[in-house]
């Protein structure tokens, strides 16, 4: 489609004649100018079906999108609550568990002390078995009267977990050999004195008799080399020797008459004195 032109026509009026005009004109002529204008085009019904195609597939996408957005946000909160309820199951089993540990801990606790109860127990039976295997005949009746066994038999003392006989019988004195083998016939020996508390506990036990110069018999004498042992063989490594005592004689009584804590006396082994005996508990009451 070819554009049309169109050209004006422009008269001058300034006094000159152009020169192949030779007409005069008085009136101003105005050029009229038509300008081409470009027709406008209007959509096809092609172009129309397009953009409501694209328009229906825009809607489409966003109303996908939209369910895709709500399905994810349904199967976030779905998680979330499943975590929660997880989360608190958990807490509630390891809440179960704390409870279960404190449980077996105590168990384990109660079961140690019954455990170490029973091992007391244990040791304490084989010291009592031990003290009866001592006795050729053990006397049952001294030790269990009524059927009830206690740590020492009659007329003996307990004190500390050992058992003291004073012999403070009618005036049947003995030498210091006499009076250990009196003893041993007990299952016992001659008193051992390891500690000031048993020496005060003598001494509570004993009293004055015939002489100032008597006393009870200890198990402390002399060796064939002149050194002092006790029965059992131990060096003295406690004394509580008298101020005035010259310790030449071979044998040491115990004197009640003087001070409680200085009382050790030697005197000659043949010399008749009351003894004391000393042997070990039949029941212990605890373990060291």
């Amino acid at each position: 489609m070819a554009e049309e032109i169109s050209y004006a026509t422009v008269v001058f009026k300034n006094g000159v004649q152009p020169p192949k005009a030779e007409k005069k004109e008085d009136d101003t002529v105005y050029a009229t100018v038509q300008v081409a204008t470009l027709p406008s085009k209007t959509p096809t019904d092609v172009e129309a079906a397009a953009e409501s195609r694209y328009f229906y597939l825009l809607l489409v996408s966003l109303v996908i999108l939209c369910v895709l957005l709500v399905t994810c946000i349904a199967a976030i909160i779905s998680i979330c609550v499943l975590m929660a309820n997880r989360a608190e199951t958990f807490s509630a089993a390891l809440s179960n568990l704390t409870l279960v540990k404190q449980q077996l801990i105590m168990e384990r606790n109660l079961l140690e002390n019954q455990t170490e109860k029973l091992l007391r127990d244990i040791d304490n039976l084989n010291w009592t078995l031990g003290i009866i295997l001592k006795h050729d005949t053990f006397p049952v009746n001294e030790f269990c009267p009524d059927k009830q066994c206690q740590p020492c038999r009659k007329q003996w003392i307990h004190f500390q977990e050992k058992c003291y006989w004073f012999d403070e019988r009618p005036p049947s004195w003995k030498t210091w050999d006499q009076s250990q083998r009196l003893c041993k016939d007990k299952c016992a020996d001659l008193v051992v004195i390891d500690s000031q508390q048993e020496q005060e506990f003598i001494g509570l036990h004993t009293k004055e008799y015939y002489t100032r110069n008597h006393g009870y018999w200890m198990g402390l004498r002399k060796n064939d080399e002149g050194k002092l042992l006790w029965v059992d063989g131990r060096n003295v490594t406690l004394g509580f020797w008298s101020k005035d005592s010259d310790r030449s004689e071979p044998c040491v009584s115990f004197i009640p008459v003087e001070n409680i804590t200085a009382n050790w006396r030697t005197r000659s082994c043949s010399m008749q004195n009351k003894f004391i005996c000393e042997t070990a508990v039949l029941i212990r009451t605890s373990v060291h």
